[in-house]
C-alpha cells in the first residue's frame, strides 16, 4: 500500500503531502534505505519564565533538562504567543492561533478568530503524525475547546482530534491536589489518593512509554501545568528551597542576569531592564517572608517538573529508545505577573466557624477554585496565607515575575519580549551531534509542527475529513539542528489587542488595547502607536527607535495589517 492510499484509509481525503525535507533525506543511506523514524516527545510546562530552569541562567534544581541542553541544542531567540490557550493552539497546529479559532481564550466572541475552540480547518500534530503510522499519546493540560463538561461535545476532546490515549484536564487551571476535568480517554475521573498533578502526568507519560509497543514510532505531548498558579508544592520539595529567596527578588535579577551573559544566552550590551515600577525595592517590601515562601514553592513546582522529566528519559533509555527520540521542551508564555488569590484580606475570614463537608471520593471536581479540599478543609486566599498545601490558593506574584523574565519587560499577556520569549532545548543522539551549543536563530511555536513533520517523514493534508485544511506557517526547525539557516518573511503576534512583528533584527511591537477597535478597522495603524526595537543590540527593548526610522515603521506595520487580515486577526473582537 502507497503512502497516499494509506491516508485516504485513515480519513485524510484529497491530500497534498509535504515533500520529504532535510531530517528525511539525511536519514537516508547510500542504497537509498531510510532508517527508523524517531519517536517525538513534546514537553511544555505553563507559566514559567525564560531564565527559570538552569540550562537558561536559574537557580533553580533542573538537573534533568540541564543534562538535555547539554547534550542537545538551546535556541535562544524562540518565542510562543504570550498567553496559554493561543499558544498551545499553535504548538498543536502549526499556525498561528487565530487560524486555529483560538484568538483568545476559552469563549466564543463572534469571530472566527476567536471562537474558543479549535475549528476543522487545522489538524493536530497527533492527527498529521498518526496518519503516517505514528502512536500518539497526551498527558497534561488540553485547554483548546470551551467544551468541559463531561456530558457535552467532545469533539475537540483529545482522542477526537488524534490522540490514541490521554490522561489530564480539559480545563485550564485548577489545583494541584484536586484539578478540575481530570479525565483519562474520554471519562472524567476523581484524582484518588495522595494525589498531585505534576507527578501523575509524569507516571502517565513514563506509563506511555513502558506500553508502547516498539515496531512503530510514537508521539507524545507532556503538557505540565507547573508552575502555573495557585503555588502547590510537596513539602520535601518545598523544604529544598528554604531560605533561597531571602535576599528578594532584586538581588535574584542581577544573579540571573549575569549568568545567562555568562552561558551566551544574552548579550552583555543589552542591559537589565528597570525593576517593573509596579513593584516594590526588596528593601521596602512587606511580609518579606511570605514573598520568599511564594518563590520557593513556586521553584519546588518546577523542580518536581523536571524530576518528572527525568523519569521519561530514563523511560525512553531502558526502552532503548532514546538515541532515537526527538525531545523537545519549551515554555506556553512568560512568567504570570497574576496576583491571583494573593490580594487581601484572608478569605475565609478565620475568625468565622466555617463547617464544610468533605468531597466524596468519587465526587468529580469542576471548579477551578475548589472550596474545600477532599478532606474537608476550606481553601484559604489572601496576604500572608503561606503557600503549597491543599487548602491555599494563591500566586507567586508580579515581583517574583519580574525575575523570572530576566532580562526582559513585561510578562504573560504582553508581547513584549519577557511575554513571548521561551527556551527551547531540543534533544536527539541520533541527530544532533553537537551538544551543548546554541542557536540564535529566531523562531515560533508555529515551527513545531513543521519540524514534526519533517523528521517523522510524515504527510500534511491539503483536506481532513472533508475540511479544507490552512496550510502549515511555521518552518521545520531541523536544518537549524545541523546549523543550517532556515529562511522566512517574518514571525507576528497579537494577543488582547497586544501586537508585533519581528523581521530580521527589527521589532515592532505595541501594547494595550488603547484605540484597538478603531485601528482594527482602518487600513493603516499610527506609527505613534508603534515601538520600534534593534534586537541585535537591543533585545530587552530599552532603545525605542520609532521616531529615527518611520519608513522602516511603517513598512513594517504594514505587513503586520496584511498578516493580521489574512490571519483572522482582524476584525478584532470586542473586549
Amino acid at each position: 500500500m502507497i503512502r497516499r492510499d494509506f491516508l485516504r484509509m485513515m480519513g485524510l481525503g484529497a491530500v497534498s503531502l509535504v515533500t520529504p525535507g532535510y531530517a528525511a533525506a539525511a536519514r537516508r543511506s547510500e542504497s537509498g534505505a531510510s532508517e527508523s523514524r524517531p519517536n517525538i516527545v513534546l514537553i511544555m510546562s505553563d507559566d514559567t519564565g525564560f531564565s527559570d530552569i538552569g540550562c537558561y541562567g536559574g537557580e533553580i534544581r533542573t538537573p534533568h533538562l540541564n543534562k538535555l541542553a547539554a547534550n542537545g541544542l538551546r535556541f535562544t531567540h524562540f518565542y510562543n504567543t504570550a498567553r496559554c490557550c493561543p499558544t498551545r493552539a499553535s504548538l498543536l497546529t502549526g499556525l498561528y492561533p487565530h487560524q486555529a479559532g483560538v484568538g483568545h481564550m476559552m469563549s466564543d466572541r463572534g469571530t472566527d478568530g476567536y471562537r474558543g475552540d479549535l475549528n476543522r480547518n487545522c489538524v493536530t500534530i497527533a492527527e498529521a503524525l498518526k496518519a503516517a503510522g505514528y502512536s500518539t499519546y497526551m498527558a497534561g493540560k488540553w485547554h483548546v475547546t470551551r467544551f468541559i463538561r463531561p456530558d457535552g461535545p467532545k469533539h475537540n476532546w483529545p482522542l477526537q482530534r488524534g490522540f490514541d490515549r490521554f490522561f489530564g484536564t480539559i480545563h485550564g487551571a485548577g489545583s494541584f491536589y484536586d484539578p478540575n476535568t481530570l479525565t483519562r480517554d474520554n471519562t472524567m475521573i476523581p484524582p484518588g489518593e495522595d494525589f498531585y498533578y505534576t507527578d501523575a502526568i509524569s507516571d502517565n507519560a513514563v506509563k506511555y512509554i513502558n506500553e508502547h509497543k516498539t515496531s512503530s514510532p510514537f508521539f507524545m505531548y507532556v503538557a505540565y501545568t507547573a508552575a502555573h498558579w495557585p503555588m502547590h508544592a510537596l513539602p520535601e520539595d518545598i523544604a529544598r528551597y528554604k531560605g533561597r529567596y531571602d535576599k528578594g527578588w532584586d538581588a535574584l535579577r542581577k544573579e540571573r542576569h549575569a549568568r545567562t551573559i555568562r552561558m551566551g544566552l544574552v548579550s552583555e550590551k543589552w542591559p537589565l531592564t528597570l525593576r517593573d515600577p509596579h513593584v516594590r525595592a526588596w528593601e521596602d517590601a512587606e511580609l518579606k517572608e511570605w514573598h520568599a515562601r511564594r518563590m520557593g514553592v513556586y521553584a519546588a513546582m518546577v523542580e518536581n517538573m523536571d524530576r518528572g522529566i527525568g523519569r521519561i528519559v530514563d523511560a525512553l533509555e531502558r526502552k532503548g529508545q532514546l538515541d532515537n527520540t526527538l525531545i523537545l521542551f519549551l515554555q506556553d508564555n512568560g512568567g504570570c505577573a497574576e496576583e491571583y488569590g494573593s490580594r487581601g484580606p484572608v478569605q475565609p475570614d478565620p475568625s468565622e466557624k466555617i463547617e464544610l463537608k468533605p468531597m466524596d471520593p468519587n465526587e468529580l471536581q469542576f471548579k477551578m477554585q475548589p472550596q474545600v479540599t477532599r478532606d474537608g478543609r476550606t481553601v484559604r486566599t489572601g496576604r500572608g496565607v503561606m503557600p503549597g498545601p491543599a487548602d491555599t490558593y494563591i500566586a507567586y506574584g508580579r515581583g517574583w515575575a519580574n525575575a523570572s523574565n530576566t532580562p526582559f519587560r513585561l510578562y504573560k499577556h504582553w508581547v513584549h519580549e519577557g511575554g513571548i520569549a521561551t527556551p527551547l532545548v531540543v534533544h536527539w543522539p541520533k541527530s544532533i551531534n553537537s551538544g551543548g551549543e546554541l542557536r540564535h536563530q529566531p523562531g515560533h511555536l508555529i515551527d513545531i509542527m513543521s519540524t514534526c513533520v519533517d523528521a517523522a517523514g510524515a504527510g500534511y493534508p491539503e483536506e481532513f475529513n472533508g475540511n479544507k485544511i490552512h496550510p502549515m506557517e511555521g518552518k521545520s526547525l531541523v536544518p537549524t539542528f545541523h546549523n543550517k539557516p532556515i529562511e522566512r518573511e517574518a514571525i507576528y503576534w497579537e494577543h488582547e489587542g497586544n501586537r508585533a512583528i519581528r523581521r530580521g533584527k527589527w521589532k515592532l511591537v505595541s501594547k494595550g488595547y488603547r484605540n484597538a477597535m478603531k485601528w482594527s478597522r482602518v487600513a493603516r495603524i499610527p506609527l505613534e502607536e508603534w515601538e520600534l526595537y534593534d534586537l541585535e543590540n537591543d533585545r530587552t527593548e530599552m532603545n525605542n527607535l520609532v521616531k529615527e526610522k518611520p519608513e522602516l515603521v511603517r513598512e513594517l506595520a504594514d505587513m503586520w495589517m496584511r498578516w493580521a487580515k489574512r490571519a483572522k486577526v482582524l476584525p478584532l473582537p470586542k473586549k
